[in-house]
């Protein structure tokens, strides 16, 4: 009976050892496998630089193509088994990742952080009381003014991108002024520089460097000053609320405009056009007329920690895609500017380094989730006030808009 029972448990306890061994060898598979969301058009890219860096690490990685728009809202409801260690992530989900614990934060150092503009820093930067880094920037991408120069000369003054774009409009019938897109439901990303440039704000900063969504600049008293030039432009046609995308990409192509704002994502048909041009960022109106910039980084996930390649996801983001030839290499794959200085400095690419000066000063569009209450009304401001015949004063308009932003926000 006893020699019975010493073979069960013997037994038993081979079991134990094989499960535990097994246990261990599956945890340290996982712990050497790095799992990357990236979207379609860049996951080539990002797996070819992924394994250089996993090869010098003696480790895996995992590229997983991931609908872009979704990454953000995704992140907050995948299994941990199925998550990411590391994120491709718009520098405005910032605000709701970090909030909700979804996202680490990461350290450069300064010799590292000396090699991107502040802005773009920043752009990735959130927290009410202490401001916390929460991505490497990769790319930036902003809109452009874009000039055909066997029609217009480039304008070096507002006042000259105005006369010299109503001249033409009145070459002939059908002819637009400036071709910017509006729509019935507005585009305040593209008007920005306008917006920009009368010296508008969304969002003030408080005494610590935040972003304040109590400090609505919608409507603040500079800009309401200068809000009487969009109705002299209404009038006289310089701006139109009722062109859409396609209807001022078709005028630019069909030389039924001779300015066009636009960014990198027409690159490829700007190339394609044989049309003579060039880019620059609009013209100071009363204040800068700076675009919007739109910046994209890696994030480490807190699912890293869980995975047991929390720092291997640190070094991936912080050591790796902060290198100038890693961001060259990912920018001439997807066509956005690299955020690191000196990889700006080797891009050959004549129109993205073109869009890339356009946005030098740039306001990244505010990271923080209150963001979401502004782009309706503020882009509707616009429409209302220029519509042409029948459009409403712009004083009344974006006084309305900020009003109905405060209240959104609470």
């Amino acid at each position: 009976m006893r020699t019975k029972r010493t073979t069960v448990l013997l037994a038993l306890l081979a079991l134990a050892v094989v499960a535990a061994f097994a246990g261990r060898v599956d945890a340290a598979a996982k712990a050497t496998t790095l799992t990357i969301w990236a979207d379609q058009d860049r996951k080539a890219a990002v797996t070819q630089l992924a394994q250089r860096w996993a090869l010098s690490r003696g480790v895996q990685v995992n590229v997983v193509v991931h609908d872009f728009g979704k990454i953000r809202d995704d992140l907050g409801t995948v299994a941990s088994s199925e998550a990411p260690d590391v994120i491709m992530a718009a520098h405005d989900w910032t605000g709701q990742l970090a909030a909700n614990g979804l996202v680490e934060p990461i350290v450069l150092s300064a010799a590292q952080k000396r090699e991107f503009p502040v802005y773009t820093l920043n752009a990735f930067s959130y927290g009410t009381a202490v401001k916390r880094l929460y991505a490497v920037p990769t790319q930036v991408e902003n809109i452009g003014l874009v000039v055909n120069t066997a029609l217009a000369k480039v304008p070096k003054t507002f006042a000259q991108l105005e006369t010299e774009a109503l001249a033409y409009k009145r070459k002939a019938r059908g002819n637009l002024a400036i071709a910017v897109q509006q729509g019935a439901n507005g585009d305040a990303y593209h008007m920005y520089p306008f917006f920009s440039g009368l010296c508008g704000y969304v969002f003030g900063l408080n005494k610590a460097g935040n972003i304040d969504p109590s400090d609505i600049g919608v409507a603040n008293p500079k800009f309401l000053k200068n809000a009487k030039l969009i109705d002299k432009w209404n009038k006289e046609g310089l701006i139109n609320s009722k062109i859409d995308y396609s209807t001022a990409m078709n005028a630019f192509l069909t030389k039924k405009a001779a300015f066009w704002i636009t960014g990198p994502w027409n690159s490829d048909t700007l190339k394609k056009s044989g049309l003579k041009f060039r880019i620059i960022q609009m013209p100071r109106i009363v204040c800068p007329s700076v675009p919007f910039l739109g910046v994209q980084g890696f994030m480490v996930t807190k699912y890293a920690a869980d995975h047991g390649v929390l720092s291997l996801a640190q070094d991936f983001v912080t050591n790796y895609m902060s290198q100038p030839s890693v961001q060259a290499a990912l920018a001439n794959v997807s066509g956005r500017w690299p955020a690191n200085l000196s990889a700006g400095k080797s891009f050959e690419d004549p129109v993205l380094t073109q869009f890339g000066k356009a946005g030098v000063g740039g306001v990244p569009m505010p990271n923080i989730p209150q963001m979401n209450s502004v782009w309706n009304d503020l882009g509707q401001a616009w429409v209302r006030s220029t519509k042409g015949p029948g459009a409403e004063n712009a004083v009344a308009s974006f006084k309305a808009a900020a009003r109905a932003i405060a209240e959104k926000i609470g």
